[in-house]
């Protein structure tokens, strides 16, 4: 494989997650009330909703800023900002959880009718993709639940610190005539929340010793191009391995108010990204190289 592999992007659009840092405790979703989201017990007893955004309502979660995403009358609100969408809710847990260990998280899809969802379409060889991010854009990870029968879907995970925390679900129902979905909830990681300044823009970054660059730049209000190139010890790296069915993977997330911006694949490892709004962004670049999984990111700043 060489190195103009092409990149390919996981669900509808990929995520961008901006917001103002919480503090840590309870963070609900403004859809759901607190019995409404109550998170799947270790016994997987069932839990119905009704849903306040369901069958195409769109409510959005907090404001935007400088007329962002999701802003102004019949703008479409992108994905990742509801808790509910079309009928669909994502049941995240609602209590604390651990920093610094390993945690058997926990969450379900409900359906319209409120009972856990089971069918899913296999999208990039999983029928689910989960994204997970601290409010200040540190702690990404990619990852894919197992499902268990009673539709309880669960993986482990570490939050490596205290803070409020997004998770995205990316997943395409089966039978629904519109399409995949991407839907967001807030989760609290106990402990005191100290938020990371994002690092400056800069063009090439390294990650396990690979040296990842990027040329291009985002411009607010229309479509950009990114391309990205992979090198170690001074070398181009022409023979990155498939991911998930692709080459990699990018994800984008905007400081500011949790919404997935709209990335699409092209090719010799360049993306269309459309970037709303000016602001922040932060971009993760998935890639595997010898049978490991890497991540590169970059801050960008569109104008």
């Amino acid at each position: 494989m060489n190195n103009a592999a092409r990149i390919g992007v996981f669900g509808a659009g990929l995520g961008l997650a901006f917001g103002a840092a919480f503090g840590v405790g309870r963070v609900m979703d403004p859809v759901l009330d607190e019995e409404q989201r109550a998170a799947p017990s270790d016994h997987g007893a069932d839990h119905g909703a009704d849903h306040g955004a369901g069958h195409g309502g769109q409510e959005e979660e907090g404001g935007t800023e400088g007329g962002g995403a999701g802003s102004g009358a019949g703008a479409e609100v992108p994905g990742g900002l509801q808790v509910s969408e079309r009928g669909y809710t994502l049941a995240a847990p609602a209590e604390a959880l651990p920093a610094g260990e390993e945690t058997d998280f926990r969450f379900r899809i409900l359906g319209p009718d409120g009972e856990p969802w089971r069918e899913y379409r296999t999208e990039h060889e999983k029928d689910l993709h989960l994204i997970v991010v601290r409010r200040d854009l540190s702690g990404f990870q990619h990852v894919h639940p197992t499902l268990g029968e009673d539709g309880t879907w669960s993986t482990p995970l570490t939050f490596e610190e205290a803070g409020a925390y997004r998770v995205f679900a990316d997943f395409v129902p089966v039978g629904d005539p519109g399409g995949g979905l991407t839907l967001g909830a807030d989760v609290a990681v106990a402990g005191d929340y100290e938020p990371r300044p994002l690092p400056e823009p800069e063009a090439t970054t390294t990650v396990d010793g690979y040296e990842v660059s990027m040329d291009g730049t985002l411009a607010a209000g229309g479509e950009s191009e990114l391309a990205f190139s992979v090198a170690r010890d001074g070398e181009p790296v022409t023979d990155l391995e498939p991911y998930l069915g692709a080459d990699g993977h990018l994800v984008a997330l905007r400081e500011g108010d949790l919404a997935y911006l709209h990335v699409h694949p092209g090719e010799s490892l360049t993306f269309h990204a459309e970037a709303p709004s000016a602001g922040t962004y932060r971009l993760y670049l998935d890639f595997q190289h010898d049978g490991t999984v890497h991540t590169a990111e970059f801050t960008v700043h569109a104008h």
